[in-house]
């Protein structure tokens, strides 16, 4: 299917999301000529982790073979920082991105960096904020939890400045729980709004943030250019995770605004996948279409 037989039959089948995202699609039915998709679509290697326990090369060797050109990490799966990069190049690919837990960025940051210089990162994602990390916790509601989050955001500008001088970009990746709302503010919003985008950058997760309530076209407007990766994990009407193309969430109509968001990163990802190798497989074959 070629890209604008796509649109189109994405929008005669009523897969876009809220007023905004409408509005958004129905301005622009084709995606536009200047090249707004990856060069390489990218694969969140958590998708695929009880393969990468067993046999990390041949897993890569598999990811890589269905044509995707980029990973994210999370976790090395008990592989030197050479050794993952040996791996990498055997393959074709490169892994602009990781994931780190934020006690790991708090207590072995000079050797994440290492490792990221070792390995090729340009970005260190947190992607999750455990139980003890997350404001709220201590049982803070109301302004107090608002106020948790700007002192979080407070805490990322910090490890942002750090990336920054390794040479690195720190980034955060959402779940839905940042789209609670407390007095009047989204949580998400006040992370977005007290960080400094010279050193703090965005993951966005379009399941969570969609699966938490938000649109997907309202971030983009409100916040462009923060959003340099993105998590491609499809939701259907009713909740559930699916493959990417088996869901409601237009990446057609997403993608066309992918420069004003400041995307540069697209990173597939299923977090249960039942066939993870299947799963990674239909998923690209969708995307794949996007460029017919």
């Amino acid at each position: 299917m070629d890209r604008r037989r796509f649109v189109q039959h994405s929008l005669g089948a009523g897969l876009l999301l809220t007023g905004a995202g409408r509005a958004a699609a129905a301005a622009a039915p084709t995606l536009p000529a200047a090249r707004t998709l990856p060069e390489a679509w990218g694969l969140q290697l958590y998708m695929v982790r009880s393969l990468m326990a067993r046999d990390v090369e041949r897993t890569l060797a598999s990811v890589a073979r269905i044509g995707y050109g980029e990973v994210e990490f999370a976790g090395y799966f008990g592989r030197s920082p050479a050794e993952i990069r040996t791996a990498l190049e055997a393959e074709g690919l490169t892994a602009p991105a990781a994931h780190l837990s934020l006690e790991e960025l708090r207590s072995s940051f000079d050797e994440a960096a290492d490792a990221a210089a070792e390995i090729g990162h340009r970005y260190l994602v947190l992607p999750y904020l455990a139980g003890p990390e997350r404001p709220g916790n201590d049982g803070a509601t109301g302004t107090a939890l608002v106020d948790g989050y700007r002192w979080l955001a407070d805490e990322f500008n910090g490890l942002g400045a750090r990336c920054r001088d390794a040479g690195l970009v720190f980034a955060y990746h959402n779940h839905d729980f940042e789209l609670e709302e407390v007095d009047g503010l989204r949580l998400l919003d006040v992370m977005i709004e007290n960080t400094d985008p010279e050193l703090v950058r965005y993951e966005v997760d379009f399941y969570w943030l969609v699966h938490g309530g938000g649109d997907p076209f309202d971030y983009i407007s409100r916040y462009p250019g923060r959003f340099d990766l993105c998590h491609v994990k499809d939701r259907t009407a009713d909740g559930e995770m699916v493959d990417v193309g088996a869901g409601v969430i237009d990446f057609a109509a997403i993608f066309e605004r992918s420069d004003e968001a400041g995307l540069i990163h697209y990173f597939v990802e299923h977090d249960t996948p039942g066939d993870p190798i299947g799963s990674v497989r239909a998923s690209y074959e969708h995307l794949a279409s996007f460029d017919g």
